[in-house]
C-alpha cells in the first residue's frame, strides 16, 4: 500500500472524529434520557485503530521521515489525532527540535532548538492591525501558504506596552487554549519581561518530548528581561541591548563544565575559583549584541548575516552569549550567534534561532524591537 493511500485514509480518520465531534456539540444542551444507546461491540472503528504495534510503529517512523517540511509534515500531526495508541507511538517517534531541528507540534516552540544550524523563521508585521505573524521557513513562499509558529498583537496601555502572543492569529484572549505569553515594556520602551504561561520549570522539564499540548496554568512566570542601553549623548551606531534569560542557565552554552581556568595548585587564587565556578555557571544566561564593524565605503555599521538580512536597519541584530572572562570557554562559544533577526523587505524580517533559545523565546526578543524607543537611537 502507498503513503499516499495511508495519509489519505488517515485524513478520513481525522475528519470523521472531527465530525463525531462538532456534531455532538450542535446539540442542544438539555439532558434527555436516550433508549436507542448502540452498544460499544456495534459501532464500526477504522481498521487503522488495530493494528499490530510493530506495524504501526513502522508506519508512522516512515511517515515522519519522509514529510520532512510543512504543510506535508501536517501527516504527522494527523497521526497522533487518529487514538491514544497512535498518539503514544508518535510521541515516541518524533524527537525534539534540539536532536531533529523541526517543529511539529506546539510543546516544540516551548522547547530549545538545535546546537548544530539555526531554524529559520521570518516575521510579517501588519502596521493596520499591529499584529506580527510569525512562520516557519525561508522567506515568504509565492503561494503563501506557510506554516504559520506564533502571532503577536500589541496593545498600548497607559503605562506600558503588551505583545500578546498566541499559537492563533485569529485569537489573543488569555483565555484561550491558543494563549501562549506575552511581552511587556515598560514606560521608556527600554525595559521588557518575557511571561510565559507555563509554570515554572527547569530547562529539562521543558525538553520533554511527551508534553504535546500543556494545560493552561492559573499563573505566569518571568522566562526572561530584555534592556535597551539609553544613547544620552545621541550618538550615532546600532542599538545595544542585553537579555537575561531566567529560565536558562549559563551552563547550557559552556561545553565543559569544568571550565575554570588552569593555574598552580599552590596558589591562593585558584582554590578561589575553583568555588566561584559553580555559581557562575548556575547564573541564567545573558545574550549581548555581538560587535558591528564600521564599513567606510558604505559608511554604516555591518555584520554578516551570511545572505539571511539584505535591508539596513536599526532594527537589526545579532545575540551571542556574554560569557565572563574567568570561564575557560572556548573562543567559538563567543562568537556563535545564538539568535539574529534582520529586515528583508517592507514589513519583513527573517529570524533565525538555535540551542538553547526556544521559538517562543527568540520570537519575544524579536518583536521587542519594533516598540518605540526614542532614548536609545541617535
Amino acid at each position: 500500500m502507498s503513503f499516499k493511500s495511508i495519509l489519505r485514509d488517515l485524513k478520513e480518520v481525522r475528519d470523521g472524529l472531527g465530525g463525531i465531534s462538532k456534531r455532538t456539540w450542535s446539540k442542544s444542551s438539555h439532558i434527555a434520557p436516550d433508549h436507542t444507546v448502540t452498544p460499544l461491540e456495534n459501532i464500526p472503528q477504522s481498521p487503522w485503530a488495530s493494528l499490530p504495534p510493530e506495524l504501526l510503529h513502522e508506519i508512522i517512523r516512515r511517515v515522519e521521515e519522509s514529510e520532512t517540511a510543512w504543510p506535508a509534515r501536517a501527516a504527522v500531526v494527523s497521526c497522533a489525532s487518529v487514538c491514544k495508541s497512535w498518539r503514544g507511538i508518535t510521541m515516541e517517534i518524533v524527537r525534539i527540535p534540539e536532536q531533529c531541528g523541526k517543529l511539529t507540534f506546539p510543546i516544540s516552540l516551548k522547547q530549545p532548538g538545535p546546537r548544530d544550524l539555526p531554524i529559520q523563521c521570518f516575521i510579517k508585521r501588519n502596521r493596520a492591525t499591529a499584529t506580527y505573524l510569525l512562520y516557519y521557513g525561508l522567506m515568504p513562499s509565492e503561494t503563501e501558504n506557510d506554516k504559520l509558529l506564533l502571532a503577536a498583537r500589541r496593545v498600548r496601555r497607559a503605562t506600558c506596552t503588551d505583545f500578546v502572543i498566541s499559537l492563533s492569529a485569529k485569537n489573543f484572549s488569555r483565555r484561550s487554549s491558543t494563549y501562549v505569553g506575552k511581552l511587556r515594556s515598560g514606560f521608556l520602551g527600554t525595559k521588557f519581561t518575557i511571561y510565559d504561561n507555563q509554570t515554572g520549570s527547569t530547562t529539562a522539564q521543558a525538553q520533554q518530548p511527551k508534553q504535546a499540548s500543556p494545560k493552561l496554568p492559573a499563573t505566569s512566570y518571568t522566562s526572561g528581561t530584555i534592556t535597551y542601553e539609553l544613547n544620552v549623548l545621541r550618538t550615532r551606531g546600532p542599538r545595544r541591548m542585553h537579555c537575561v534569560m531566567d529560565s536558562i542557565p549559563l551552563s547550557s552554552v559552556i561545553a565543559e563544565p569544568s571550565v575554570v581556568k588552569e593555574e598552580a595548585s599552590s596558589s591562593p587564587s585558584s582554590t578561589e575559583k575553583e568555588n566561584i565556578s559553580p555559581s557562575l555557571l548556575d547564573q541564567p544566561l545573558v545574550l549581548k549584541n555581538k560587535s558591528p564593524r564600521w564599513h567606510e565605503q558604505l559608511q554604516c555599521w555591518c555584520l554578516n548575516f551570511k545572505g539571511r538580512v539584505t535591508v539596513a536597519s536599526v532594527k537589526n541584530f545579532q545575540l551571542v552569549a556574554d560569557i565572563d572572562p574567568s570561564l575557560d570557554a572556548l573562543p567559538e562559544e563567543h562568537e556563535r550567534v545564538i539568535l539574529q533577526f534582520g529586515k528583508i523587505g517592507k514589513d519583513i524580517f527573517t529570524m533565525d534561532y538555535r540551542y538553547p533559545l526556544s521559538a517562543f523565546q527568540a520570537f519575544a526578543i524579536c518583536i521587542s524591537s519594533f516598540d518605540t524607543k526614542p532614548a536609545c537611537e541617535g
